[in-house]
């Protein structure tokens, strides 16, 4: 969350949409982030609440620092059908070792954040920041008219979120993309 009370990060229930109607027959998913990264971790414990509820399994893998990434990525390519990433700095920064993995294995990763589904995923929701932005500006008004007090302003969400996949990885793992995705520019 930034400092203005609006959130940039798409709503967990929707990712795990995706994840279920990309990848049906994906029996265990591997959720694979940093450990030294409280947002992470919440967004990753927010996606297993949402596998539970699907009667989906999962594994936990963790990373405390990009070191770690590809002997954790390994092991969960070896034990799941799919990833998921929630937008996390260091697998972020990462996304070309993740990929380099994954791939080969034919394990499909869903991406918390379009910058992570350009290197290594098949899908994400992706925001525009400019939206974000207005978003953030129209609460800021508010603030300052004197209209909320920022301390009881709930949470807000970006207002519009865009279905989008990468094209390539889509293509090199032969999985087929509902007419409602947007391919990710290269």
């Amino acid at each position: 969350m930034n400092i203005s009370g609006t959130c940039d990060l798409a709503p967990i229930d929707e990712q795990e949409a995706m994840l279920k109607e990309l990848l049906p027959d994906a029996k265990t998913v591997g959720i694979l982030y940093c450990s030294a990264e409280p947002n992470s971790a919440y967004q990753a414990k927010k996606f297993e609440e949402a596998l539970e509820k699907d009667g989906i399994k999962y594994k936990e893998y963790t990373a405390a620092d990009s070191n770690e990434i590809q002997s954790v990525v390994t092991s969960a390519v070896d034990e799941c059908d799919a990833l998921y990433i929630p937008t996390d700095n260091t697998m972020a920064s990462n996304t070309e070792i993740i990929n380099n993995i994954c791939l080969p294995a034919k394990v499909p990763v869903i991406a918390g954040e379009q910058g992570i589904c350009e290197g290594c995923g098949i899908a994400t929701l992706s925001i525009s920041y400019y939206d974000l932005g207005v978003a953030t500006g129209k609460m800021a008004v508010k603030v300052l008219t004197g209209e909320a007090n920022i301390s009881e302003m709930p949470v807000e969400y970006a207002p519009q979120f865009t279905k989008k996949y990468n094209k390539t990885i889509c293509d090199a793992l032969e999985i087929t993309v509902p007419d409602d995705y947007v391919a990710i520019e290269e």
